[in-house]
């Protein structure tokens, strides 16, 4: 038994290093990974779906490390040869294992009036490559790496972003450990690793984007049946758009915090699938930007989530409040997010009415008096514009939704929102925080109607289309200072294993 242990570790002991080495690299110092699924679930483990590391549907989750492919130990639940690369043994039992995974990605975006401007459209053909490793070193030790490419061509492009065109990243790479005591699941992760343990508006990946968004250093956990703690001290990753030299760990920004977790009881409603989810963080950043001024800046967060199913109503609210310091001000600002959907049928894919209302405060971001702009430290960028134009922060917004299956496999979204700013003497905000220069001097105070449709077609679990249409019809908030109303159409195939 030793002889092939020897000659398969032999093998695989290049990727091993390389998934390891540079996680134990890092320096210790968030979107939305989480804590992965014990490697021995017991009696006593926390819901996985609610343990912060987002959902995992037909086995797969965006954060592909939260994946437990261990059912393909048995050739009888193998469908094909891709299915054999989920669990591809070290050693003779097993508990050395290997499982691979990978997207690729092909999409198109066209956006006229490219940053509400009259002007020429902007076409971007965009490709995603992503290859990753997961070794399990028995039940309690693991190492994860991942590489990606982001290619982008097109016309009109301007520069594109780090996050856009990157030849080659290494997106994530860490060493994790994890063990049981006295029946609570305890774990440790370092390195560079995807944080999406709160609010999606708040911390995200970012999957929109080529490159996803990642942290760099020490996350630990500990779970019980009914309640869950997460400690993170984490530096954000400042990527280049060359080789793997020029992505570094961001010497400016500082992510740090605890998330806990409740299961609420089931008979509330009737019968339910409740979480709270409490949360205090902390966010330091030496070169915060607000109204053409730079300096640093330290923010707290103190919320909360509550979230998931009461019979057929789906719900996501949650609600913090943000103080701390920006050069000489005084921070004091507010989030609500609160969506909810309604299922009109007895089956999970019957169609979904709903609706979302979020308010983040503005006001000060020119100086005057308290920072009252609400802020995202790395939340979901899309949600309230395709086109990256809107963003919580000095927002009211209001969008009712409908959700349907047409035919099997076919999921489309239609939305209507309205946004308003919520401080006229404050300036509308584009998704990465800076804002659309002369709003601040519009008194009116509507943004924008927003009418967005979304289909996705999962051909198979594998394989699936989406499609995106938006509309932004500019309200007085942005045509006074000189913006005008875009179109945006988008299309995307991929493929991932």
């Amino acid at each position: 038994m030793i002889r092939p242990i020897r000659a398969r570790l032999s093998a695989t002991a290049p990727l091993a290093l390389m998934l390891a080495t540079p996680a134990l690299a890092q320096t210790a110092p968030s979107e939305a990974g989480q804590t992965r699924n014990p490697a021995n679930p017991t009696v006593s483990s926390y819901p996985n779906a609610a343990a912060g590391d987002g959902a995992t549907t037909n086995g797969f989750n965006l954060s592909r490390w939260a994946e437990d492919w261990r059912v393909m130990r048995d050739p009888a639940k193998r469908d094909d040869f891709i299915d054999r690369l989920k669990f591809l043994p070290i050693d003779d039992d097993g508990d050395v294992y290997l499982t691979l995974s990978g997207e690729l990605r092909a999409r198109v975006n066209l956006t006229t009036n490219p940053n509400l401007r009259e002007a020429e459209a902007q076409r971007q053909d965009i490709n995603r490559i992503f290859l990753g490793a997961d070794l399990h070193v028995g039940p309690h030790l693991r190492f994860f790496g991942e590489v990606a490419h982001g290619g982008i061509s097109g016309r009109n492009l301007g520069v594109p972003a780090a996050t856009l065109r990157n030849d080659v990243v290494f997106q994530q790479y860490f060493a994790e450990a994890s063990a049981e005591v006295g029946g609570i699941d305890v774990g440790a992760r370092y390195g560079r690793q995807e944080f999406t343990d709160g609010p999606n508006l708040l911390v995200s990946q970012r999957d929109n984007n080529t490159i996803r968004y990642t942290l760099n250093g020490l996350r630990l956990w500990a779970r019980g049946a009914k309640v869950r703690v997460d400690l993170f001290d984490l530096k954000p990753t400042q990527y280049g758009d060359l080789g793997t030299e020029d992505d570094v760990i961001d010497p400016a920004r500082r992510f740090s915090g605890v998330t806990m977790g409740f299961v609420l009881p089931k008979t509330w409603f009737g019968k339910s699938s409740l979480y709270l989810d409490p949360f205090v963080w902390r966010r330091r950043n030496d070169v915060g930007a607000w109204g053409g001024r730079i300096g640093p800046a330290e923010r707290f967060y103190a919320g909360a989530r509550l979230w998931g199913d009461a019979g057929r109503f789906n719900i996501d609210w949650s609600v913090n409040h943000q103080w701390g310091t920006y050069i000489d001000q005084e921070i004091d600002a507010w989030h609500a997010f609160i969506a909810q959907t309604y299922r009109l049928g007895k089956g999970p894919t019957s169609p979904r009415i709903g609706v979302h209302f979020d308010y983040a405060s503005g006001g000060g971001g020119y100086g005057d008096g308290k920072l009252r702009n609400a802020y995202a430290p790395f939340g979901n960028n899309i949600y309230y514009s395709y086109q990256l134009y809107l963003t919580p922060s000095n927002l009211i917004a209001l969008a009712p939704n409908f959700t349907f299956s047409p035919v099997k496999k076919l999921r489309v979204t239609a939305e209507y929102q309205l946004a308003w700013r919520d401080n006229v003497r404050d300036a509308v905000y584009r998704a990465n925080g800076q804002p659309f220069a002369g709003t601040q001097n519009v008194a009116d105070a509507k943004i924008a109607d927003v009418a967005r449709l979304q289909a996705v077609w999962s051909i198979t679990p594998r394989l699936s289309v989406t499609g995106r249409y938006e509309h932004l019809a500019a309200g007085p908030s942005l045509t006074k200072a000189g913006y005008a109303s875009s179109d945006f159409l988008a299309g995307w195939v991929s493929f991932r294993f």
